[in-house]
């Protein structure tokens, strides 16, 4: 489902891309959630033992209504039970925008007019659940772009009648449609997991499985225990490690930049020379917050992808956004944080120009 120039358009730089939502969808069969909190539980133990009676009548009535409570309390259960159930499909279901790779932290301002988009970001306020998945392209190297399956839940922090918007475009249905300013904040990363579905509104939603930077890096220290060799799990476990040791660089102070500046201290000295308006890095470290510190080597790396590819682009970094995205490694994401900071230092100083 694509979207024109003229019905999505970013802001405030009034940069113009294509947007779409993927039409893609699979049926792999109904999904099936137990709750085994409720698995040995009877509705008779919330129900009051009757006290002993000599009137029949009167067990009558209590046998009565001891049924009538159970009735209730079943009703309570299996009403309560679907809600749990609701929540959590709703939960690790969202729908997806194919826009732009964004890494947690970012916020994305965008401008929209395409209907549809506009009843999907309505729909989501409305349910109180304002997320929306966020996914980027990439480029093969037969220089085919495809989506990637890694992405971050946005969540819309602003949403709002335009005040600029562009020149009117017609509806399908013959009337103007009005611009939205919306912007978008990113979080959680995600892995697309299943079940990917085209919505009778018109977009697509996909079961996804969230990341935690800290499962991750555990999980890789104790899968390289188990590995096939003492060799192998070693140097494996050694990788978060090395991956602590290397963000260090990125904080410390550095002999080979002026002044002994570290190398996020120099990038932020030389980018403010090469701003597009004035503030604008000041304005994005806000948005950033503290660099996270370095015993977390994946949130530290994904913060200087942030900062280096930052919304709207400067266009004097790589772009390594989506590299960061889908390494399997914190070692790796440290890597190629690091690489990317250091090419952007030399392009900004004129030491080594990027192509």
């Amino acid at each position: 489902f694509c979207f024109s120039n003229a019905q999505i358009t970013a802001r405030p730089t009034r940069f113009s891309s294509t947007f779409l939502f993927s039409e893609s969808s699979s049926n792999s069969g109904g999904y099936v959630e137990e709750y085994d909190d409720f698995a040995n539980f009877s509705s008779t133990q919330l129900t009051s033992s009757p006290s002993p009676t000599t009137s029949s009548s009167t067990d009558t009535a209590d046998a009565t209504s001891t049924v009538n409570n159970e009735q209730q309390e079943d009703t309570f259960l299996s009403s309560l039970q679907s809600r749990l159930q609701q929540v959590e499909d709703n939960s690790t279901r969202l729908p997806l925008m194919i826009l732009d790779t964004m890494l947690p932290r970012q916020i994305l301002q965008i401008q929209i007019q395409h209907p549809t988009l506009k009843a999907l970001m309505k729909h989501r306020v409305n349910e109180e659940t304002p997320t929306l998945g966020m996914l980027g392209m990439a480029r093969l190297s037969t220089g085919q772009t495809v989506p990637l399956k890694t992405g971050v839940e946005v969540e819309i922090i602003q949403m709002e009648k335009a005040t600029d918007s562009p020149p009117d475009t017609t509806s399908s249905s013959g009337g103007e449609e009005e611009g939205w300013d919306i912007s978008l904040r990113a979080g959680r990363r995600f892995l697309i997991d299943g079940e990917v579905d085209k919505t009778e509104d018109g977009w697509t939603e996909a079961r996804v499985k969230f990341l935690d930077s800290s499962e991750e890096e555990e999980t890789e220290i104790s899968s390289a225990m188990k590995g096939p060799s003492s060799t192998e799990s070693i140097g494996d476990r050694l990788s978060v490690a090395r991956a602590i040791q290397k963000c260090k660089e990125f904080t410390a102070p550095n002999m080979n930049m002026n002044g002994s500046l570290s190398l996020v201290d120099r990038w932020i000295e030389l980018a403010k020379e090469n701003e597009r308006h004035p503030g604008q890095i000041d304005v994005l470290l806000k948005q950033l917050g503290e660099i996270p510190p370095e015993h977390e080597p994946t949130e530290r790396a994904l913060w200087v992808g942030a900062l280096i590819n930052p919304l709207p682009s400067m266009g004097v970094a790589t772009e390594i956004r989506p590299a960061l995205l889908v390494s399997k490694k914190a070692e790796e994401r440290v890597q190629v944080a690091l690489e990317g900071l250091l090419k952007s230092i030399r392009h900004m100083d004129g030491s080594q120009r990027l192509n």
